[in-house]
């Protein structure tokens, strides 16, 4: 199935999850940029420690290092065909380097997902998470702090989308499987 899909939403909506169970249920590439990051981060590479170090003060990582690693991985062969791409585009900026990546096979994206979830709610899901999986750069201060940044840089990226026709709205509060069937039900339109 061919489908080239962003979904956004604030740090704590849900993305994670809910990408990796659309990308399985299309058969496309779930694509997260975080992920990537924290496995570098883990791993201990070069790309790593500088992520780490714009991560724990609740920044985000610039844009030219975010959009060389988009460009590498959707040129992946997986990726042709379709993707999920989950924590990309975080900025307007960043829209118009994924159009030009895109661009140059031809393609471009088919829907932008916007998961809804009240601040509140975040920061209690973050808290919780980084208590269950010990991730340090989830305090209260910094998830306030990247909220913040979201609500600046990442939640004007809806007004594009929304102006070219390609954003969907999903609620993303209540159990998991309900979710995914309100995100399911949003993708109808663009699947065969």
């Amino acid at each position: 199935m061919s489908a080239r899909l962003v979904l956004l939403g604030p740090p704590g909506a849900g993305k994670g999850t809910q990408a990796v169970r659309l990308a399985e249920r299309l058969g496309v590439p779930a694509i997260s940029t975080g992920d990537i990051f924290r496995s570098n981060i883990k791993n201990g590479t070069e790309l790593g420690r500088r992520v780490q170090d714009i991560t724990a003060s609740g920044a985000l990582v610039p844009d030219e290092l975010t959009n060389e690693l988009v460009r590498d991985r959707l040129a992946q062969a997986d990726a042709v065909d379709g993707f999920l791409l989950d924590g990309y585009p975080r900025n307007v900026a960043q829209v118009a380097a994924l159009d030009e990546i895109l661009a140059v096979t031809g393609r471009g994206i088919d829907l932008a997902i916007e998961l809804t979830v009240d601040p509140q709610v975040v920061i209690e899901r973050l808290t919780n998470r980084a208590q269950i999986e010990g991730r340090a750069d989830d305090t209260e201060d910094v998830i306030r702090h990247r909220l913040g940044v979201y609500a600046e840089q990442t939640a004007p990226i809806s007004q594009v989308y929304a102006a070219r026709g390609l954003l969907v709205q999903v609620d993303g509060l209540g159990e998991v499987d309900d979710v995914t069937a309100r995100l399911l039900a949003a993708l109808s339109p663009v699947l065969p």
